[in-house]
């Protein structure tokens, strides 16, 4: 008899890369992936969001997957709120106290079904959020600033949470367009982009 498909779970999904991690020995990137899942649980944590709020950690090799369960005191406000500004504190502190070790990350953020099997989590929204982190518009957004990272959110992201202007979120900041293609779908995402907060192109079409 098969086995059932795995039914979708709904998560908040935060995909983060480490800048030019392919430039560092491989010793090296031992002590950045020690270092950055140290951040990421810190940072996360500043926002309330603990180890039983969320699934292990999915390991990318120079990055990960952050699946956040759906809780009623766990707006993803907090992701764009609290902890990213939270991660953004800890990279600088990060730097200044191990310059050596200082890097830079890629982030994007998403919501949606996942699905999980024995490998670990997939699924279209998965794809989504790695896409994004991957797209060649936000690694131009990191190369471009001397912050410690560079931001993305799907369209999903900024309909739901973005324009609306909740607190500690920049809404005026999401201005930049971000596109990325999954299979036939061409889909569109947002840079956070704040000391250029004038739209660059129409992204209303």
């Amino acid at each position: 008899m098969s086995t059932p498909a795995d039914l979708p779970r709904h998560r908040a999904i935060v995909a983060v890369d480490i800048e030019g991690s392919t430039t560092r020995t491989n010793s090296v990137r031992s002590q950045l992936r020690s270092v950055l899942f140290e951040l990421l649980d810190e940072a996360l944590a500043a926002g309330g969001i603990g180890k039983k709020h969320r699934d292990p950690f999915v390991d990318r090799g120079d990055g990960a997957l952050c699946l956040i369960r759906p809780f009623d005191q766990l707006p993803k406000t907090l992701l764009l709120a609290t902890f990213v500004p939270a991660l953004t504190d800890l990279l600088e502190k990060h730097a200044r106290t191990l310059p050596g070790l200082a890097f830079r990350l890629r982030v994007a953020v998403h919501a949606g079904e996942v699905h999980r099997d024995s490998r670990g989590p997939y699924g279209e929204d998965v794809d989504i959020a790695c896409r994004l982190v991957d797209a060649p518009e936000l690694k131009r957004r990191l190369r471009e600033t001397t912050a410690p990272l560079a931001l993305a959110v799907s369209q999903e992201i900024h309909r739901a949470v973005v324009r609306h202007g909740y607190p500690g979120i920049d809404d005026a900041a999401f201005t930049q367009a971000v596109h990325i293609r999954l299979g036939q779908e061409r889909l569109r995402g947002r840079l956070y982009a704040p000391e250029a907060r004038a739209p660059q192109e129409d992204i209303t079409a």
